[in-house]
């Protein structure tokens, strides 16, 4: 008389409902980490038994490893109803059973089952910072933050990042060109900025995620790209491979020479001054007078720093390969 309990078999299917936008939530399983973010079922890689890793520290596990704390206790709440509701059913059944084989007699003894439905833990999906397509799997997913590691395939999103930035620092150049002159200059100063903080948030990332190969990682963690020459040095020192050797050598001193006036334009209001001359090898510019800053040049910069985030990129996973 256990039918409806056999019928449940040895292992219960829970599906676990999605947000408004269609994104399940998941939990890194390391304890050093444990935190949240969401993917997108149905994009990215197919396949019931691929891992998944961690956007935030790259941990790798199995899929069903990551599921949070509140999906547990909500699959947990739903087997719980699951068995209550068959246990019941199994429970009516042997009470009419036991009432046919009872009634008629001298005697009339009636079984009655009386249940109420086990109850349910609810949960909702948090609301992130940043949803992000993969551009190698293209899955869906979404942290807190902006760099991440594709769940599915693993790949850093920095490289991507950095090139929806640089797209963004080419469409304020094109804002310029029908701009008048005090504004289009301005514009183009935002953008010179704009390209080096994206650059630099870049490079300071990609030594963050590798900073365990190289010779000092908490030293490695802190490089700044704000100064070429300094982070050529620093990378060479902690990584052992020199920036500089991703560009041509007119290209390396463009850009060099662009994040100077950069320096110029956050720091002494874009006014010339010895140590800009010293740095950038400019022998245009005069001390005591504002910087010339083009934007073609900026619109080359954008060119140059996507060559050289390429080659960095390349570089780092190496390290991987070969500690």
């Amino acid at each position: 008389m256990t039918r409806h309990l056999r019928n449940l078999g040895n292992r219960l299917s829970v599906s676990l409902p999605v947000d408004k936008e269609g994104y399940l939530g998941r939990e890194c399983p390391d304890p050093n980490c444990e935190h949240y973010f969401k993917i997108k079922p149905g994009t990215g890689l197919k396949g019931l038994t691929l891992p998944c890793h961690c956007p935030y520290c790259g941990y790798k596990g199995p899929m069903n490893h990551f599921h949070s704390r509140s999906q547990i206790d909500y699959a947990a709440s739903v087997a719980k109803r699951k068995v209550h509701e068959a246990i019941s059913h199994d429970l009516e059944d042997m009470a009419r059973d036991f009432n046919r084989r009872t009634q008629g007699g001298l005697f009339s003894i009636k079984m009655k089952v009386e249940s109420s439905s086990s109850p349910l833990s609810h949960f909702t999906e948090k609301e992130l910072e940043t949803n992000v397509e993969c551009g190698n799997c293209t899955l869906q997913y979404s942290v807190y933050g902006v760099f991440a590691f594709c769940p599915d395939c693993g790949q850093h999103n920095s490289l991507q990042i950095l090139d929806k930035n640089l797209e963004l620092v080419g469409k304020i150049l094109d804002l310029s060109a029908g701009a008048e002159v005090a504004l289009a200059e301005r514009l183009i100063e935002n953008a010179l900025e704009d390209c080096v903080s994206a650059f630099d948030g870049f490079g300071r990332e990609v030594c963050r995620v590798y900073a365990k190969f190289s010779a000092n990682p908490a030293k490695a963690e802190k490089i700044s790209f704000q100064n070429l020459d300094s982070a050529r040095q620093n990378v060479m020192d902690s990584f052992a491979f020199n920036l500089a050797d991703g560009l041509a050598l007119e290209e390396w001193k463009a850009a060099v020479q662009c994040f100077q006036k950069r320096h110029l334009v956050s720091h002494k209001m874009g006014v010339v001054d010895d140590d800009y001359i010293q740095k950038s090898g400019d022998t245009q510019a005069v001390v005591g007078r504002k910087i010339s800053i083009g934007a073609q040049e900026v619109r080359s910069l954008v060119q140059i720093l996507g060559k050289l985030a390429r080659y960095t990129s390349n570089k780092f996973p190496m390290m991987e390969k070969n500690p």
